[in-house]
């Protein structure tokens, strides 16, 4: 039953180390970053559009009303020579407007496009790793099914086991196993217990010889259940 029982947690490790799934979730990770990035650029772009557009039409404004002052100049409107000089000193300022506001109209513009640019990035390597999560998730789900198959024979093999062992002693077994790291029967191997690597005594193995072969017998040192084979060395 050892035996079957360490196969079993064999596959349990397996099944719950398989290289996919351990990949899986590193991307799964990943992809968590990376769409909160997605999210922010995709924020900031659109506040970047809309102050582009606020821009433009700053600028658009601005040059209505020079365009407007230009005309009323050169249609020969404004008589009062005063009146010209300051309209003339309002078109500098109009023209030193536009040149800032055409200045912030480039900075966000290329703020825009560097933004775009990394939402552009962003999208793409969430596209890769969603391609790479599909692929994944179809070899993970196939050896997982293969582990669970071979778990539900093991599992059946050491139910039938089960059975035939009495109650006390299946009990005993049980708590060692819980004890001892899963390993709750180690096998006497060339006079060694096979669980805590202690070599026996020739009392002990003159013991265990005498003893019954129905007769549970266990480890001086590690107190687990020790099983008899052709390799005992008795």
């Amino acid at each position: 039953m050892q035996e079957l029982d360490s196969r079993l947690d064999a596959l349990h490790h397996q099944l719950a180390t398989i290289p996919e799934a351990v990949q899986l979730a590193e991307l799964t990770e990943r992809r968590a970053e990376v769409d909160g990035a997605f999210r922010d650029l995709r924020v900031e772009v659109d506040d970047l559009t809309s102050e582009q557009k606020r821009a433009d039409a700053d600028v658009e404004q601005v040059k209505a009303r020079r365009v407007r002052d230009q005309g009323m100049i050169d249609a020969g409107s404004i008589a009062d020579p005063k009146a010209l000089q300051r309209m003339l000193g309002e078109l500098e300022s109009l023209q030193r407007r536009i040149a800032d506001l055409e200045d912030t109209e480039i900075e966000v513009m290329e703020r825009l496009e560097a933004a775009q640019s990394g939402l552009e990035a962003r999208t793409r390597e969430l596209e890769e790793i969603d391609a790479k999560v599909t692929t994944l998730e179809a070899a993970r789900a196939e050896k997982a099914a293969d582990l669970e198959r071979s778990l539900d024979e093991v599992a059946a093999q050491r139910a039938g086991l089960v059975d035939e062992v009495p109650d006390e002693l299946l009990a005993l077994y049980t708590k060692l196993r819980d004890q001892k790291g899963g390993v709750g029967a180690a096998a006497l191997r060339r006079k060694e217990c096979t669980g805590c690597r202690l070599t026996l005594n020739p009392s002990d193995l003159a013991r265990i010889t005498a003893a019954p072969s129905d007769e549970v017998i266990r480890c001086e040192e590690c107190s687990r259940i020790l099983v008899r084979t052709g390799e005992s060395g008795l």
